[in-house]
């Protein structure tokens, strides 16, 4: 295969992010005296603002004070993970020095908005790593639509087909192989399914495993 990029999902694959969001959301529930949050920020995960909003009323009924609450949620996030704070996933740093040092092309495409990547990816010191960054506010429809991947295959110039997606949801995966570029799960809070098995080209357990999977089917 010709494959001339990698793209990156971010919250659970750049950023060990989504247990702080389950973590945050827990003790908001907690002073709110809602339950069940945790099951709710699963079906949320890969997913943009507006979809994770919808869910949650979904859940919680339509006079839920969402907004108030995800307030709450975001200030304990971002006292936790602000100013580089934000575990990085073992073996990024590697990946990304590999890829650029072989010619690849790379790219990160999160359903979370805009500002909050850069600032994350930024104050992580791993901004300039990335050719492009697209955002869940920069398309229209959220993930499991292939729509963000499209995008960043457009913004790179290649085809789909030449572009690896490393990714951690389901809805992640489902959008990468709907938007027919290869994807490679690294699992983090979603354990594989079947499914998963059946629309990746492979599930591995690490970064570091994905450098070494990559030097060998690129010959790199």
């Amino acid at each position: 295969m010709t494959i001339k990029a990698v793209i990156f999902d971010m919250d659970g694959v750049i950023f060990d992010s989504e247990a702080l969001v389950i973590e945050t959301w827990q003790e908001v529930a907690k002073r709110h005296s809602f339950s069940n949050v945790e099951q709710v920020c699963h079906e949320c995960l890969g997913t943009n603002a507006q979809a994770t909003k919808e869910i949650f009323l979904k859940h919680y009924g339509r006079d839920f004070p969402y907004d108030e609450y995800k307030k709450e949620m975001s200030q304990l996030f971002h006292e936790r993970a602000a100013g580089g704070k934000l575990r990085q996933k073992p073996g990024i740093k590697e990946l990304l020095h590999f890829l650029k040092e072989n010619g690849l092309k790379t790219a990160v495409a999160s359903s979370t908005r805009e500002s909050v990547v850069r600032q994350e990816l930024s104050e992580g010191g791993l901004l300039k790593w990335f050719d492009k960054i697209i955002c869940g506010d920069m398309v229209s429809r959220s993930k499991p639509a292939p729509d963000i991947f499209l995008k960043a295959c457009e913004e790179l110039e290649i085809s789909p087909s030449m572009a690896f997606v490393i990714e951690d949801s389901y809805n992640g995966i489902r959008a990468a192989h709907e938007a027919g570029t290869h994807p490679i799960m690294v699992p983090d809070l979603a354990e594989p399914t079947a499914e998963m098995e059946a629309l990746t080209v492979r599930i591995l357990p690490s970064l570091l495993a994905v450098k070494e999977y990559l030097s060998k089917t690129l010959s790199l």
